[in-house]
C-alpha cells in the first residue's frame, strides 16, 4: 500500500499542522478523478471544524475493489469487499484531536452501491467519503445505536454538499 504524505514525510501531525491543512486525492491502479477537488477539501475541513476538530492530514485513495479486497485481506482480515476502509492517524492536540488519515474507497463499490441505491455516483461517493471522515471524528458503526447516529451525521453533512 502506497503511504500517506504524513508517513512519508517522518513528521508528526502536529508538525504539519503549523503549516497548513492537507487534503489529498491520489488514485491506486485505476483511472479516475474526483470531480470538485476544492469544494470537497473545503466541505471535509467544515465538517471537521463543526464538530470542533482541527483538520490535519487526510489522503484519499481511490481504487479497485481487488485492491482495496487485498487491503482488507492483509491489514484487517476481512475477506470480502467493502467500499472504505479507514486507517485514523488522528493525534490529540490539547483538548482537541487533530483529525488525520488514510481512507481507500473502491469506485468499483461505490458505482455498484449507487446503482443498487438508485442514486448518482457522486452522491455515494460524497456518503462514503464523510463516512470515512465520521470514523476519523471517532464515530462507530458497529451497533445498530452507532449506526443510525453515523448516518444521521451523514445527512447532516451531506446537505452542506449538495449540488
Amino acid at each position: 500500500m502506497r503511504q500517506n504524505r504524513l508517513m512519508r514525510s517522518g513528521k508528526s501531525v502536529r508538525e504539519l499542522n503549523k503549516k497548513s491543512v492537507e487534503i489529498d486525492f491520489i488514485t491506486e491502479k485505476i483511472k479516475f478523478t474526483l470531480k470538485g477537488k476544492a469544494r470537497v477539501k473545503n466541505w471535509v475541513k467544515e465538517v471537521i471544524q463543526k464538530e470542533k476538530q482541527i483538520p490535519g492530514t487526510i489522503c484519499c485513495i481511490f481504487c479497485s475493489d481487488n485492491y482495496l479486497l487485498q487491503v482488507n485481506k492483509k491489514y484487517l482480515d476481512h475477506d470480502f469487499y467493502t467500499d472504505i476502509i479507514t486507517f485514523d492517524y488522528t493525534e490529540k492536540q490539547g483538548k482537541k484531536k487533530v483529525i488525520s488519515g488514510d481512507l481507500l474507497i473502491s469506485v468499483d463499490r461505490v458505482k455498484e452501491n449507487a446503482r443498487g441505491l438508485d442514486i448518482t455516483f457522486e452522491e455515494e461517493l460524497r456518503r462514503v467519503m464523510i463516512h470515512g471522515i465520521l470514523h476519523l471524528l471517532g464515530y462507530k458503526d458497529k451497533t445498530a445505536a452507532h449506526q443510525k447516529e453515523m448516518r444521521k451525521k451523514e445527512n447532516l453533512y451531506l446537505k452542506n454538499i449538495k449540488d
